[in-house]
């Protein structure tokens, strides 16, 4: 489990304020005809507004989610050692450190290269079975083909993202993710309860404030609260929990920025743990080849043509904020 010693415990608190919800828009991915145009010109909107949707008609079995779900929070249960024994992989298991920069947060993590396919995370195969009375049904193989449907779902967010661009071919935006040798990682957070601190006490940062570097992000979650996001005005919103409990929450990340020449918003997001209840949440970060150069697309040169962001690889940006802090604007660096 999370063990904060004081100092570190006093950094990572926040003012027991509760932010309003936010007015997520639902956009239906299984749309056809002038639904499938509507469905295009909403999901534009939201990207423009917040930078965050969620999306239904996704086609992931319900079954494969609460699945990967269970998986996931019997893993989080298993003894500290045996949790820690995945912690030698190139991306495997950690706790209360997020990055290299000094941010702490409530929160214990497995962080997974994903395989080409999206079929298996890379670093999964010293990964401890999620339960020794299931020995082979180990968590590996249910975030595998959790990864994989995931995958389908970003590819369809962007094909329709493309649609209601005007940017054609559909897969424009998708083959970057779709690719064989595509940059994407799953991301399974815990967030603990929250301690007894005391009198009520203030929130802690579960994750603090930043946006994701990717193309895409798609995220689901157990239906804890806590994930708010950053409106217009610099004022948070929570986000409300998922009334059907089939949806996936999807935002911009800065590449998506990028492409878009700033049209579309990468949105500022964290994590505040003040429940009860534990929080799991799943996200596929869908990210470029790491050689893919980057740039506004043509299609999309307003201003006469003007370019906000200089030309990089997904390599040269993503090793630019490696050593920096979440709340860090990485962008800047890159605007012409």
């Amino acid at each position: 489990m999370v063990v904060l010693a004081k100092g570190e415990l006093e950094q990572i608190a926040l003012p027991a304020a509760h932010a309003p919800p936010a007015d997520v828009r639902a956009i239906d991915l299984s749309a056809t005809g002038p639904d499938r145009a509507a469905a295009a010109r909403a999901l534009v909107a939201a990207c423009e507004e917040q930078g965050f949707f969620r999306v239904t008609g996704h086609g992931v079995p319900p079954e494969l989610v609460r699945a990967a779900e269970a998986a996931a929070a019997r893993f989080f249960a298993l003894p500290q050692p045996d949790k820690e024994a995945a912690a030698g992989t190139p991306l495997g298991y950690a706790s209360k450190r997020i990055g290299s920069g000094g941010d702490l947060g409530w929160i214990e993590y497995l962080l997974l290269c994903l395989a080409p396919t999206g079929a298996a995370p890379a670093a999964s195969s010293t990964l401890p079975c999620a339960t020794s009375a299931t020995p082979s049904c180990p968590l590996r193989e249910f975030l595998g083909e959790y990864s994989a449907a995931v995958r389908r779902v970003a590819c369809g967010v962007l094909e329709l993202m493309a649609e209601g661009l005007g940017v054609g071919p559909t897969d424009s935006l998708a083959r970057l993710v779709a690719r064989e040798d595509s940059d994407s990682i799953l991301r399974v957070n815990h967030y603990p309860p929250r301690p007894e601190l005391g009198g009520g006490g203030p929130n802690l940062t579960g994750f603090g404030e930043h946006t994701d570097p990717q193309i895409i992000s798609v995220l689901r979650s157990n239906g804890a609260p806590g994930l708010e996001i950053s409106l217009r005005d610099g004022s948070w919103a929570s986000v409300p929990h998922d009334g059907d409990g089939d949806s996936f929450f999807v935002n911009v990340g800065d590449t998506l920025q990028v492409l878009t020449n700033g049209r579309f918003r990468s949105v500022k997001h964290r994590v505040v743990v003040n429940s009860e209840k534990s929080r799991v949440s799943m996200i596929f970060f869908g990210g470029p080849p790491p050689g893919e150069r980057l740039a506004p697309l043509p299609a999309l040169l307003g201003d006469g043509g003007r370019s906000r962001y200089r030309e990089f690889t997904w390599k040269e940006y993503k090793g630019s904020g490696c050593k920096g802090r979440l709340a860090d604007d990485r962008l800047c660096r890159f605007e012409n």
